[in-house]
């Protein structure tokens, strides 16, 4: 007996597998694998395999990567592990992709539906994969996998007005952004000096402004960098300058961060709706003044197309929104006399303005009412900021004058990069 003690304490313990555990410890291990965890089990045994396709399984991964519902589960009458793979083998490529930009697409489509449907109509339906790699074959560069799984959902827009991209109004300039279909974007695509190998992804039919995405990492460019290409505003400038020193104001490192932000600016209000169009003014949310009983809201605008590096000319445009709260007396209705403003650069060089009405106008301000009005400013600096006051007068007794206070507003250019090619071709010598 000793014998036989002996011998079973020196025997070895069975080694611990993974096939040993009970199923449900088993299933409930699997539920935490990602889905090529899962895929890598199936292979070590039958009986993981078997496990592996257990079908609740699968409805995680449905849901995180092709955001299918229960309800499309049910229409199409299927497993979940069947249609993880359906959809994989038709849009594996882009999942680590696609769930952002679906649900990116989703929110602004559900958005735009209740406020502005019309625009809804100039959606394009998605593209299939082998006319994707027919524009890669056509231009000869290969398009970044978040770019093409955006058109896998929806292919641009038809070149109307408004554009899906937003819009910007002053008195005498006009710009809305369309987002270009494949085909419109790679008859676009650009290999002169200056904008080599560049792919346009919106465009303006009344500025012919765009936004452009590097294919390459070239003429100082960051490979799927975004930006807008700085204007020349002289025409001697343009004459004289190098073709290949583009200036650029970056708006994205990537068009997933491009886009995805977009969506997320109009679709929490930040980018107001006005007449059908999504104008891009951005609202800081602690940009009020309140005087009395009227308020005074600022959103603010960076245009691009009027600004230059090259003399530095940073143009702005601002929304201003003057509201009398509707609890007010009636006699507490006023008229707009004039406007001060104090506008600061970032040198700290003050300018100061004064003048009757607010572009040309004098509003009255009556209980509930809002007057909104736009209006532009121009700094030879990177930023600047303006705060002031306007000046009313009560209807009901004249004599009556009061200051209402305009909250500082701080304008930035965005990001830009200034091209490292010389500016300016040398005269050739005569010989």
């Amino acid at each position: 007996m000793a014998a036989a003690a002996a011998a079973a304490l020196g025997a070895e313990e069975p080694e611990l597998s993974l096939e040993l555990l009970p199923t449900d410890p088993l299933l409930l291990i699997f539920s935490f694998l990602d889905y090529r965890d899962l895929v890598s089990c199936s292979c070590v045994s039958r009986r993981l395999n078997q496990l592996s396709n257990h079908d609740p399984l699968w409805r995680r991964h449905c849901k995180k990567y092709w955001l299918l519902s229960e309800t499309e589960k049910t229409q199409k009458n299927k497993s979940w592990i069947s249609l993880f793979k359906e959809t994989y083998i038709d849009l594996g490529r882009y999942i680590q992709h696609y769930a952002t930009l679906k649900k990116a697409w989703d929110d602004l489509e559900r958005y735009l539906g209740q406020r502005c449907p019309r625009m809804i109509g100039s959606l394009k339906d998605s593209v299939e994969e082998r006319e994707l790699d027919a524009v890669e074959a056509q231009i000869g560069c290969k398009l970044p996998n978040d770019y093409r799984c955006s058109f896998r959902i929806h292919n641009g827009q038809k070149l109307v007005v408004p554009g899906l991209m937003g819009s910007m109004a002053l008195s005498n300039h006009y710009r809305s952004e369309d987002l270009l279909d494949i085909d419109t974007a790679a008859g676009g695509f650009l290999q002169r000096q200056g904008l080599r190998q560049c792919l346009p992804l919106t465009f303006c039919i009344h500025t012919g402004l765009s936004q452009y995405m590097a294919l390459e990492s070239v003429e100082g460019r960051n490979k799927y960098e975004i930006f807008y290409q700085c204007p020349v505003p002289d025409l001697q400038d343009q004459m004289a300058r190098n073709p290949s020193a583009i200036d650029m104001f970056i708006t994205g490192a990537s068009y997933s961060e491009w886009f995805t932000s977009y969506v997320h600016n109009v679709v929490t209000g930040g980018y107001p709706i006005i007449r059908d169009q999504i104008f891009r003014y951005v609202h800081d949310k602690g940009c009020v003044a309140t005087t009395g009983d009227i308020t005074v809201s600022v959103s603010t605008s960076f245009l691009p197309e009027l600004s230059s590096v090259h003399p530095p000319h940073y143009f702005f445009t601002y929304r201003i929104r003057i509201e009398m709260s509707k609890d007010a007396l009636p006699e507490k209705t006023c008229q707009l006399d004039s406007r001060y403003w104090r506008i600061t650069n970032a040198k700290g060089e003050i300018e100061e303005v004064q003048g009757p009405g607010v572009v040309g106008e004098f509003p009255i301000l009556s209980p509930g009412r809002v007057y909104e009005y736009t209006s532009c400013t121009t700094f030879s600096t990177t930023s600047g900021y303006m705060e002031g006051h306007y000046t009313f007068h009560l209807l009901y007794y004249k004599d009556r004058i009061f200051n209402v206070a305009i909250p500082r507003f701080h304008m930035v250019c965005p990001t830009f990069k200034v091209s490292t090619t010389p500016r300016v071709k040398r005269p050739k010598l005569m010989e």
